[in-house]
């Protein structure tokens, strides 16, 4: 069985284009983090994050930090 623990998954208030935008210079320059997307049609809003290193509680400080809401999904 494949192992998935880089992929970390999060509910968020990321609900559209221009909440998108406004985080992308964030995760885009963050050495640790190799992929992220939002689902922008899901009623949670997943910001789905490929990482090897960073933690589930790094990343919902790091979006907390930038005025949105973040929660681990379980």
């Amino acid at each position: 069985m494949e192992n998935f623990n880089h992929i970390l998954l999060f509910r968020t208030d990321i609900k559209s284009e221009e909440d998108r935008q406004a985080l992308q210079p964030l995760l885009d320059e963050n050495k640790c983090i190799e992929q992220w997307n939002v689902d922008l049609d899901d009623e949670d809003y997943v910001l789905r994050i490929v990482s090897y290193s960073l933690k589930h509680h790094e990343v919902i400080e790091l979006v907390r930090n930038h005025g949105y809401m973040c929660y681990e999904l379980t």
